[in-house]
This record gives structure tokens, C-alpha cells and sequence, in this order.
């Protein structure tokens, strides 16, 4: 039912490039991609460099007039198929990208190329083991003490998407062990010093690996400084607006297939003697749902064209296509699986074999009302710009 309209004319046609390389690359991996345990030998780089060898990576760099909403677009067709991969994506081609832009034209030279080819896996690095929504630079824990040539870092950041695959990450420190101010870096995970624990076994997400990152005295030269000295905390916030917006995106993507699922098995499963779509309630519910998620997908396209505008005010929209996006994913999910009855909650029948993926998308759609900033800091944004920060802090 969905049509896009008003879209410009060249992230129409690149949804459709998209759809295309996710059936090529994603689809006939996806499920074993949700299945199988996390290892470093498990990051599907088959999937991640097919996209890769469509374009698909370069579009943050390609010169387009619409990055924001075309990665954001691409971002929902990888998600209907596999959403801790579209979490792969977003890390590679969103956050990754926004701290790039503030980094030295050398480094830019050297790195993009890598990135938009799918030769290197990127990761970005701002949570800890005591804190991830407040990143406030008094709460960080890693901290980057300044030398004559650069920056020698100390501290362990977690829940890294990518790390255990990841050639260089962007990274959030505390300006000195005691410092007030942040900075943002970039570090060569191959540095000595630099350590990958071992990936993290989650609930769901599972192509999606992450894994803590301890750094013991790494050198860091100045060049890899990105931005300003002691406004990491700026490039962090500019790179996790944008993040907030892919995983709403990620989330219309996950709500889509789930709606999908649920509108064939109600017509297609008999009950009482006609089909199951015939119950008025589902039919009212289906369609509330199928209008929520007209809403979330113009939420995010609203909150990615602002961006591309130039528009720095974006953050409460990137709030509200976040947290409405995600709890619309959760409860999609949630009501195909009631819609599908016990097929709906099992991973497989085991005398036919039958499976229909809702087990997976359920255990992956929690994390997207976490991951980005929890979806309560998300309202926290959206009620502080409605009734002031004198009120609400």
C-alpha cells in the first residue's frame, strides 16, 4: 500500500537497486544469518560485500543531494529481510561516515575507499560498561592522555558492532583521565595495545557481533583526531541523530515484513470454517497497524530530508522516527506471531520443516527500542524540546 510520493526521483529508483541487491545478497542468507551463534568467523561478509560491490556503501560519498534519506531507504529494504544486518549497515554507512566528515583530508583519502568497497568492516565506539545513554565526558571511563604527537588511550568500550571484524573504529574518549571534555578518534584496531573480547552472545541480533574493545596504552598520532580537540562529544551526538534515524528506518523495514506476514496468514488460514481475515477484529487491527506504519515511514524520511537540508534542528524528528519506528516493530512482530498461532512462535516444525522467521524477528526487534539511545531518551528529547530544558533538565 505504500507509495512513494513525494520522494526525489533518485532514491526512488535507489530503493529499487536496493530491494534488488538485498533478494541477490541477503535473502538466501538471512535466516542462517538470524540463527547460527556469534564469532568472529560468523560476521556474514558474503552478504555485507555484495551489498557493497551494488554501491550500496557509497552513497554517503557519492555526491548525492540526498545521502541521508537514501542510506535511511536502503537501510529499511535490508531490515525487512534481515535487521541485525540493516545494524551492520547502519554502523558502516551512518554513524561511521558522520565522524569520517570531521576527519583530515588524508585520512578521508586513505580509509573511504575501503569502506565503500567493503574491503574493511568499520565500527563506532561510544558505549561502556557503566554508561551509554549519558555519554557526558565526566561518565567516560576510556580517556586519551595528550602527548607531543598525539593521544595515548586507556579504557574498554562495549557492545562494539563490528569490532571483532573491524580494521579501524571511531571512538569516544574522555579528554584526559580526569578531563572534562571529549574527544573523538580513530584508531586502527590493529595497534598494539588494542584487544577484541570475546563476542558477546545475545538474544538476538546475532549477525550483528559485537564484542568489548580494551585499549592498554594505544598510541594514537593527531591526525586520527576528528574534529576539534575536546568536541568528540559533538561529532558522537551529530553521528547518533543520524543512527537513530537508520534504525527507524530499520524498524519500518521489520514492521513491513511482519505485516506482510500476518496479512497472507489471515487470508490464507481457515478458521471456523472461513478465513481468519474475516474476524473483524484483526481486520481493524491490520489496519491501524498498516496506518502506524505510514506514519513511521514518513517519520523518518521527514527526520533524513531535514538533514539533508541542512536543517541542525533534525534531533527531535530523529527522536520521534526512532522510538515511534522501533515500538511499532515490536508490536507488529508481537501480533503476527499471535495472528500464526504456535507456527508463529516456533523457530521450525519438526516433521515438515515449516518455518515462518517470526521466532527470529521477535528476539531482533527488542534491541532497536535500546540500541541509538533508548527509545525513553528518545520522548526525554522530544519533551525537552516541547516544554523547555529549564524543565526538564
Amino acid at each position: 500500500m505504500s507509495h512513494d510520493l513525494f520522494l526525489p526521483a533518485e532514491v526512488v529508483e535507489l530503493r529499487a537497486r536496493a530491494r534488488a541487491s538485498v533478494a541477490r545478497h541477503v535473502a538466501p542468507v538471512a535466516r542462517e544469518i538470524g540463527s547460527r551463534e556469534e564469532s568472529a568467523d560468523s560476521f556474514p561478509w558474503g552478504a555485507f560485500r555484495g551489498l557493497a560491490s551494488d554501491g550500496l556503501f557509497g552513497i554517503p560519498f557519492n555526491g548525492s543531494a540526498h545521502p541521508m534519506l537514501g542510506v535511511c531507504t536502503v537501510a529499511e529494504e535490508i531490515a525487512y529481510e534481515s535487521s541485525s544486518l540493516a545494524g551492520v549497515y547502519d554502523g558502516q554507512c551512518i554513524l561511521v561516515p558522520a565522524t569520517l566528515a570531521h576527519a583530515t583530508p588524508a585520512v578521508r583519502e586513505r580509509l573511504i575507499p575501503a569502506l565503500t568497497n567493503g574491503e574493511q568492516a568499520f565500527a563506532f565506539a561510544t558505549t561502556e560498561p557503566e554508561t551509554s545513554s549519558d555519554l557526558t565526558a565526566s561518565r567516560l571511563s576510556t580517556w586519551a592522555d595528550e602527548t607531543e604527537d598525539g593521544f595515548v588511550v586507556n579504557g574498554r568500550k562495549r557492545w562494539i558492532t563490528n569490532s571483532v571484524v573491524a580494521g579501524w573504529v571511531s571512538i569516544l574518549v574522555r579528554a584526559g583521565r580526569d578531563g572534562e571534555r571529549a574527544h573523538m578518534l580513530l584508531i586502527d584496531l590493529t595497534s598494539p595495545g588494542v584487544r577484541i573480547g570475546t563476542p558477546d552472545l545475545k538474544m538476538g541480533h546475532r549477525g550483528q557481533i559485537t564484542a568489548d574493545i580494551v585499549l592498554d596504552d594505544v598510541r594514537v598520532p593527531r591526525e586520527n583526531l576528528l574534529g576539534a580537540p575536546g568536541r568528540g562529544m559533538a561529532v558522537a551526538l551529530s553521528a547518533l541523530v543520524r543512527g537513530r534515524i537508520g534504525i527507524g528506518a530499520a524498524g519500518v523495514g521489520v514492521a513491513q515484513a511482519a505485516l506482510d506476514l500476518a496479512v497472507h496468514r489471515l487470508q490464507t488460514r481457515e478458521v471456523f470454517g472461513r478465513p481468519l481475515g474475516a474476524m473483524q477484529h484483526w481486520q481493524f487491527q491490520m489496519a491501524q497497524r498498516a496506518t502506524e506504519l505510514e506514519c513511521a515511514r514518513g517519520l523518518y524520511q521527514k527526520a533524513a530530508m531535514l538533514l539533508d537540508q541542512g536543517d541542525a534542528t533534525a534531533e527531535p524528528e530523529a527522536a520521534m522516527a526512532k522510538a515511534y519506528g522501533t515500538r511499532l516493530a515490536n508490536d507488529l512482530v508481537r501480533e503476527a506471531i499471535q495472528i500464526h498461532g504456535a507456527i508463529g512462535f516456533a523457530r521450525q516444525v519438526g516433521e515438515t520443516g515449516e518455518s515462518v522467521r517470526l521466532e527470529e524477528m521477535y528476539r531482533d526487534a527488542k534491541i532497536l527500542e535500546i540500541f541509538e539511545g533508548a527509545n525513553e531518551l528518545q520522548q526525554w528529547i522530544v519533551a525537552r524540546r516541547l516544554l523547555g530544558r529549564d524543565i526538564t533538565g
